[in-house]
Order: C-alpha cells, then sequence, then structure tokens
C-alpha cells in the first residue's frame, strides 16, 4: 500500500474533528518518538507511526528533513529565529517537536495559539490555508525534530537522500499540480 500526502482539503477537515481532543496540546509525547523503524517512499516513522527524520553516518539527511529546513527558513525563521533556536519574539521550536505531541504539534501551526495572561503573551498565527506551510508541515516537523533531538547541526545540510517520486507526486497532489 502506497502512503501519500491528503490534499489539504482532507488534512483540515481531520485536523478539524481531531482539535477538539481534551488536552491533546498538553499530552506527552511518546518515549521514542525519534528513531525511524520503518521507511516508505523516502518517509521516516517511528513506530507509532508518527513521521520522522533519518540521518546516516556521513551526514546524508532525508528528503523530508532537507525539505524541512527550507520551508521552516522561509516560513517560520522570522518569528521563531533560524534553525528553530527561538528569538525575543517568539520562542524555540527545536525542543517542541520532541516534547510535544505530534498531532497537537499539528493543530497549532494549523489552528494557531493565543495564551495571553498576567505571566505570558505567546501569539501563534493559524496556518491552515497556508499551503506553503500545510503542504510541508511534516517536513517542517521532521526538520525540528532531528534539530531537537541534536541530531542535525546548524545551517543547510550538506548531503540529502533524493526526492522520490512519491513524495513528488504528494506534493503536486497537495498544491493543485499536475
Amino acid at each position: 500500500m502506497t502512503r501519500t500526502r491528503p490534499a489539504l482539503p482532507m488534512i483540515l477537515a481531520l485536523l478539524t474533528l481531531t482539535a477538539g481532543a481534551a488536552g491533546a496540546e498538553d499530552a506527552p509525547a511518546p518515549k521514542d518518538n525519534i528513531t525511524a523503524v520503518r521507511s516508505e517512499n523516502g518517509r521516516y516513522y517511528t513506530a507509532d507511526d508518527v513521521p520522522t527524520f533519518n540521518i546516516a553516518k556521513d551526514g546524508t539527511v532525508d528528503w523530508m528533513t532537507y525539505s524541512g529546513f527550507r520551508r521552516y527558513h522561509s516560513e517560520c525563521h522570522v518569528c521563531h529565529g533560524p534553525e528553530g533556536e527561538g528569538s525575543s519574539y517568539a520562542p524555540a521550536l527545536k525542543k517542541s517537536a520532541i516534547t510535544m505531541d505530534y498531532y497537537a504539534f499539528i493543530d497549532v501551526v494549523t489552528n494557531g495559539r493565543k495564551k495571553v495572561n498576567t505571566s505570558e503573551k505567546s501569539v501563534m498565527p493559524a496556518f491552515g490555508e497556508n499551503v506553503n506551510v500545510m503542504c510541508y508541515l511534516d517536513d517542517i516537523y521532521t526538520y525540528l525534530k532531528a534539530r531537537g533531538a541534536d541530531a542535525l547541526p546548524r545551517g543547510r545540510p550538506a548531503k540529502k537522500e533524493p526526492k522520490s517520486d512519491a513524495i513528488r507526486d504528494a506534493e503536486n497532489d497537495c498544491l493543485g499540480r499536475e
């Protein structure tokens, strides 16, 4: 069975259904939400079927992580700082992919989050309608996960796996290209 990224409307519908899960944002991440136990068409997954990174001993990163570096730096680093390190404007995200449940991460990016009180002011805009984020959300997640696990150093990855046809097809489908 070939796993492909669902079209953006399907993603949004699924997230809408799961967004109300009580405590999802605060749910602890699984004990090992890092280690890739299987791969499928250039994508790597943990035992819980959560996307993760794969970095070879020679430093070659999987395509998703490399793409995540590119997408993070085009959409996220303006607020959250280079390499997920944070800034004076927004918190570091490099550990979020490790400590936050995958589905909670998706929910926050898709729907945004606002925490404003006397001790904190945190406002994350919703990116659910931005295809440059949504079509690459797993890529951004795996990149941040690799950074948070200290498996990927700062800077552009020097070596990457080739982009698989399945990833290319899913990307084209999500972006509405033929």
